[in-house]
């Protein structure tokens, strides 16, 4: 089994709680330009190989983060699509 299929798995549950309000709310999330400026500079570091080990898991935590993000805002916008099942 892929990790794609077990995210799935794990957040199309989630998807299907979501109503059409808190789904708009969800795609319409925006979050801080501070954070996206800090993973850029994180990923420069990293590119350069001069993260600390406390900067690799920083950066490791945003990454994570940002990609649940993006797999809830893809299934809020399904959730929101005409097509929906």
């Amino acid at each position: 089994m892929n990790v794609s299929t077990v995210l799935d798995g794990l957040l199309d549950p989630l998807g299907r709680c979501l109503d059409a309000e808190p789904a708009r709310r969800v795609v319409e999330l925006r979050v801080s330009p501070s954070v996206p400026q800090r993973i850029d500079a994180l990923a420069e570091r990293a590119n350069d190989g001069s993260l600390t080990s406390d900067e690799a898991g920083e950066y490791e935590a945003l990454t994570n983060a940002a990609d649940l993000i993006s797999i809830l805002k893809l299934k809020a916008r399904q959730r929101l699509s005409p097509n929906y099942k």
